[in-house]
């Protein structure tokens, strides 16, 4: 918006100069402070107003450099700081693998170790059993043993 408007003024004074060359061509006195001149002083006053023009340009456009070249820097910054985060993520993924992995191991290891536990309880229990069970039989073989065997009378 604001390029338009200063291009829209550029073009009126071009146009108002080009309207009115006759009067800006024709000489005068122009005083400058220690001499004074015979020249035409509205070529002078558009001139100097083309050197306005032509230094405001170069202004600006050496701060929209100045602007680029900061924003590519701070782009630069932007995507080395991304690569170290995205780095330091993955070394904390990694971390966090390790302490799970090792976390896991041990939470087995104790699992197998109650379940060798467990199993050898389980053994003494089945011996215990079959032990009691080898004695009641071996009772009952012997009452079997002491008590006589029905006669028969046929």
């Amino acid at each position: 918006m604001r390029s338009i408007l200063l291009l829209i003024i550029a073009v009126l004074i071009g146009g108002l100069a080009a309207l009115n060359w006759e009067v800006l061509s024709t000489p005068s006195e122009v005083n400058l402070g220690l001499t004074t001149i015979h020249a035409p002083l509205g070529v002078l006053m558009l001139a100097l107003t083309v050197l306005l023009c032509v230094i405001f340009i170069a202004y600006v456009l050496s701060l929209q450099g100045s602007v680029m070249l900061e924003a590519r820097r701070h782009n630069k910054e932007m995507t080395a700081q991304r690569e170290l985060a995205d780095k330091a993520e993955a070394s904390r993924f990694t971390e966090l693998r390790q302490v799970l992995e090792s976390q896991h191991a041990a939470g087995q290891s104790v699992l197998l170790a109650r379940l060798a536990e467990l199993e050898s309880h389980l053994v003494a229990r089945a011996q215990e059993s079959d032990n009691s069970n080898a004695a009641y039989l071996g009772q009952i073989e012997d009452r079997m043993r002491l008590v006589e065997p029905p006669r028969n009378t046929f």
